[in-house]
């Protein structure tokens, strides 16, 4: 039986959502002012960033499970706004909404929407920089963070080019896509712990930063391994879903040691004098659920989620914030920059907590 009753996490799933279209930075401590003299907004939901990239993927999510077209008008109202605008500048982190996009285009057969995505998915697939050995560099709005790989890399550039590839019929996409899997387990996953670090650069000797067990970035794992095999509907002999599997089982026993005793992850997954962070949380309840579901992981994993899932539904206030979300988080030189991100409502946060409840609510069926 059902630990949250279903009524219950829809009335949640329902607050988030109301929050998270509501979401303004009202105090500007949230901006990024670029050298350009343009100011982005990353925490209100009219700005353009991977923030609104997660925001707009989890209302889709559950667009998919409803049918809610108040939902689907929400999606396509954002879109309308920012192209309006003109769109802004192509890095991995602003590829993030295109994920989204190709499923409404998918969906809807809007043709205005085409060219934005040839455009993105060509720029993704020739001109975003690459590291040595053909890495995608995470490039972002602040910095080109020369030769380095982040494990944010994979949910906010790589699954939108794999979900266009597949769309567009585009195999040289879809092969990219599985090279970048590779190349970011290769440099990322720590085989000690099974978790991933967050970054990784091919600079001073090459070396993995802060050795930061980073939980959101762990997170973007936890959810893209699942949602890639799916994607691409890879066979159960193939070599790359049984290597993608094998790393998220690494992960998912690392994260079954590290959960803390009220369901939650902490924000440095081995650092107990880091705090609890709800975002990831979230992220860790929709992966493992997802991947229980999809027969990927084993079943008692399923446990490990529920329990999550009742830490994010304790998390969601009475305005349906969810709360501890950390703020977008940079490369960490040390560890102590981690401890000292602060907390706020964030438009991932809303999203990664629809999309955990959502994957819950699919459970109860």
């Amino acid at each position: 039986m059902a630990s949250l009753p279903p009524p219950q996490a829809r009335q949640t799933i329902d607050l988030l959502i109301n929050n998270l279209v509501n979401i303004k930075d009202t105090t500007g401590q949230f901006l990024l002012h670029l050298q350009d003299g343009r100011i982005i907004d990353t925490k209100s939901w009219a700005g353009w960033e991977w923030t609104h990239g997660i925001g707009l993927y989890g209302i889709w999510k559950y667009y998919e499970m409803t049918g809610d077209a108040k939902l689907l008008g929400i999606i396509e109202d954002w879109f309308a706004a920012r192209f309006a605008e003109g769109g802004t500048t192509k890095n991995i982190n602003t590829m993030a909404v295109f994920l989204t996009l190709a499923y409404v285009y998918e969906k809807t057969g809007n043709v205005t929407y085409l060219p934005w995505l040839d455009a993105w998915a060509e720029w993704a697939m020739h001109d975003l920089p690459r590291t040595r050995y053909g890495g995608m560099q995470h490039a972002t709005y602040l910095t080109e963070n020369h030769q380095q790989l982040w494990d944010d890399t994979l949910m906010m550039t790589v699954m939108p080019l794999a979900k266009i590839g597949k769309l567009l019929n585009r195999p040289a996409y879809i092969a990219e896509a599985k090279r970048q899997f590779l190349v970011h387990i290769k440099y990322l996953f720590d085989t000690k712990t099974g978790l991933w670090f967050h970054g990784w650069t091919f600079e001073d000797g090459g070396h993995n930063f802060a050795n930061a067990r980073w939980a959101r970035g762990n997170s973007w794992v936890t959810i893209a391994i699942p949602e890639i095999i799916e994607l691409l509907d890879l066979e159960p002999e193939d070599p790359l879903r049984i290597h993608l599997i094998d790393t998220l089982e690494a992960q998912c026993e690392a994260l079954q040691r590290f959960q803390t005793d009220a369901g939650y992850w902490r924000t440095l997954l081995d650092h107990e004098d880091s705090y609890v962070e709800s975002s990831a949380t979230a992220g860790f309840a929709y992966g493992i659920l997802k991947a229980v579901r999809k027969r990927y992981i084993r079943a008692d994993y399923k446990a490990v989620a529920d329990k999550a899932i009742a830490a994010v539904v304790k998390a969601v206030d009475e305005k349906g914030e969810l709360l501890n979300t950390s703020f977008g988080t940079a490369m960490g030189d040390t560890l102590d920059f981690y401890k000292q991100i602060p907390l706020t409502a964030m438009p991932y946060g809303q999203a990664m907590a629809i999309m955990a409840l959502g994957e819950y609510l699919r459970g109860c069926l």
